[in-house]
Protein backbone atom coordinates (compact mmCIF):
# COMPACT_ATOMS: atom_id res chain seq x y z
CA UNK A 1 0.00 0.00 0.00
CA UNK A 2 2.76 2.47 0.96
CA UNK A 3 4.57 1.62 -2.26
CA UNK A 4 1.43 2.44 -4.32
CA UNK A 5 1.06 5.79 -2.55
CA UNK A 6 4.73 6.54 -3.25
CA UNK A 7 4.28 5.79 -6.96
CA UNK A 8 1.08 7.84 -7.09
CA UNK A 9 2.77 10.88 -5.48
CA UNK A 10 5.90 10.52 -7.63
CA UNK A 11 3.74 10.28 -10.75
CA UNK A 12 1.78 13.38 -9.78
CA UNK A 13 5.01 15.33 -9.24
CA UNK A 14 6.37 14.23 -12.61
CA UNK A 15 3.09 15.07 -14.32
CA UNK A 16 3.05 18.53 -12.73
CA UNK A 17 6.58 19.12 -14.04
CA UNK A 18 5.51 18.10 -17.52
CA UNK A 19 2.57 20.49 -17.46
CA UNK A 20 4.88 23.39 -16.59
CA UNK A 21 7.31 22.41 -19.34
CA UNK A 22 4.48 22.22 -21.87
CA UNK A 23 3.21 25.64 -20.78
CA UNK A 24 6.70 27.13 -21.20
CA UNK A 25 7.07 25.50 -24.61
CA UNK A 26 3.66 26.81 -25.65
CA UNK A 27 4.59 30.34 -24.54
CA UNK A 28 7.86 30.14 -26.49
CA UNK A 29 5.97 28.85 -29.54
CA UNK A 30 3.44 31.68 -29.30
CA UNK A 31 6.24 34.24 -29.07
CA UNK A 32 7.98 32.74 -32.09
CA UNK A 33 4.74 32.76 -34.08
CA UNK A 34 4.17 36.41 -33.15
CA UNK A 35 7.62 37.24 -34.55
CA UNK A 36 8.88 38.42 -31.20
CA UNK A 37 12.57 38.40 -30.36
CA UNK A 38 13.87 35.59 -28.18
CA UNK A 39 14.00 36.07 -24.43
CA UNK A 40 16.15 34.00 -22.09
CA UNK A 41 14.22 30.90 -20.93
CA UNK A 42 15.46 30.53 -17.36
CA UNK A 43 13.65 32.62 -14.75
CA UNK A 44 16.28 34.62 -12.87
CA UNK A 45 16.43 34.89 -9.10
CA UNK A 46 15.77 38.62 -9.38
CA UNK A 47 13.47 40.42 -11.79
CA UNK A 48 13.63 43.99 -13.03
CA UNK A 49 10.36 45.85 -12.43
CA UNK A 50 9.53 48.94 -14.49
CA UNK A 51 6.72 50.78 -12.65
CA UNK A 52 4.91 53.46 -14.61
CA UNK A 53 2.29 55.82 -13.13
CA UNK A 54 0.10 58.10 -15.25
CA UNK A 55 -1.78 61.25 -14.39
CA UNK A 56 -4.02 62.21 -17.26
CA UNK A 57 -4.99 65.71 -18.31
CA UNK A 58 -8.20 66.96 -16.72
CA UNK A 59 -9.86 67.22 -20.13
CA UNK A 60 -8.80 63.71 -21.25
CA UNK A 61 -11.80 61.78 -22.53
CA UNK A 62 -12.62 58.40 -20.98
CA UNK A 63 -12.50 56.82 -24.45
CA UNK A 64 -8.96 58.12 -25.00
CA UNK A 65 -7.84 56.80 -21.60
CA UNK A 66 -9.37 53.43 -22.47
CA UNK A 67 -7.33 53.40 -25.71
CA UNK A 68 -4.17 54.03 -23.67
CA UNK A 69 -5.01 51.16 -21.31
CA UNK A 70 -5.62 48.79 -24.22
CA UNK A 71 -2.50 49.88 -26.08
CA UNK A 72 -0.26 49.43 -23.04
CA UNK A 73 -1.79 46.02 -22.30
CA UNK A 74 -1.10 44.99 -25.91
CA UNK A 75 2.66 45.63 -25.64
CA UNK A 76 3.55 42.21 -24.14
CA UNK A 77 2.14 40.60 -27.28
CA UNK A 78 4.37 42.80 -29.44
CA UNK A 79 7.62 43.01 -27.47
CA UNK A 80 9.24 39.71 -26.53
CA UNK A 81 11.57 41.35 -24.01
CA UNK A 82 8.62 41.76 -21.62
CA UNK A 83 8.59 38.87 -19.14
CA UNK A 84 5.41 39.85 -17.28
CA UNK A 85 2.90 42.69 -17.21
CA UNK A 86 0.11 43.89 -14.95
CA UNK A 87 -1.79 47.09 -14.41
CA UNK A 88 -4.61 48.66 -12.46
CA UNK A 89 -6.14 51.92 -11.32
CA UNK A 90 -5.74 53.61 -7.95
CA UNK A 91 -8.04 52.32 -5.22
CA UNK A 92 -6.11 53.70 -2.24
CA UNK A 93 -8.11 55.23 0.61
CA UNK A 94 -5.14 57.35 1.76
CA UNK A 95 -5.72 60.10 -0.83
CA UNK A 96 -1.97 60.41 -1.53
CA UNK A 97 -1.91 59.56 -5.25
CA UNK A 98 -1.43 63.20 -6.33
CA UNK A 99 -3.76 62.68 -9.29
CA UNK A 100 -1.97 59.57 -10.60
CA UNK A 101 -4.72 57.14 -11.50
CA UNK A 102 -3.06 54.33 -13.45
CA UNK A 103 -0.19 52.03 -12.48
CA UNK A 104 1.50 49.68 -14.96
CA UNK A 105 4.19 47.20 -13.98
CA UNK A 106 6.36 45.79 -16.75
CA UNK A 107 8.75 43.03 -15.68
CA UNK A 108 12.01 42.11 -17.37
CA UNK A 109 14.52 39.36 -16.73
CA UNK A 110 17.51 41.61 -17.45
CA UNK A 111 18.68 45.13 -18.13
CA UNK A 112 19.28 44.02 -21.72
CA UNK A 113 15.58 43.15 -22.06
CA UNK A 114 14.63 46.59 -20.74
CA UNK A 115 17.11 48.14 -23.17
CA UNK A 116 15.33 46.37 -26.05
CA UNK A 117 11.90 47.44 -24.79
CA UNK A 118 12.48 51.19 -24.41
CA UNK A 119 13.37 51.99 -28.06
CA UNK A 120 11.11 49.30 -29.53
CA UNK A 121 8.84 50.66 -32.31
CA UNK A 122 5.70 49.37 -30.54
CA UNK A 123 6.71 51.19 -27.34
CA UNK A 124 7.42 54.36 -29.31
CA UNK A 125 4.03 54.14 -31.05
CA UNK A 126 2.37 53.71 -27.64
CA UNK A 127 4.10 56.91 -26.47
CA UNK A 128 2.66 58.80 -29.42
CA UNK A 129 -0.85 57.64 -28.53
CA UNK A 130 -0.31 58.54 -24.86
CA UNK A 131 1.24 61.98 -25.33
CA UNK A 132 -1.87 64.05 -26.11
CA UNK A 133 -3.77 62.90 -22.97
CA UNK A 134 -0.89 62.64 -20.50
CA UNK A 135 -0.39 65.29 -17.83
CA UNK A 136 2.47 63.62 -15.95
CA UNK A 137 4.31 60.31 -15.78
CA UNK A 138 6.34 58.81 -12.94
CA UNK A 139 8.68 55.88 -13.61
CA UNK A 140 10.55 53.80 -11.04
CA UNK A 141 12.66 50.77 -11.91
CA UNK A 142 13.90 48.34 -9.29
CA UNK A 143 15.32 44.85 -8.87
CA UNK A 144 13.21 42.49 -6.77
CA UNK A 145 14.71 41.16 -3.56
Amino acid sequence: MARNVFYLVAGAILLAGCVNVEKTELLDTNRAEAGKEAVSEKTPEKLLRHVVLFRFKEDAKATDIKKVEQAFAALPGKIGAIYDFEWGTDVSTENLADGFTHCFVVTFKSEADRARYLPHPAHKAFGELLGPVLDKVLVVDYWTN
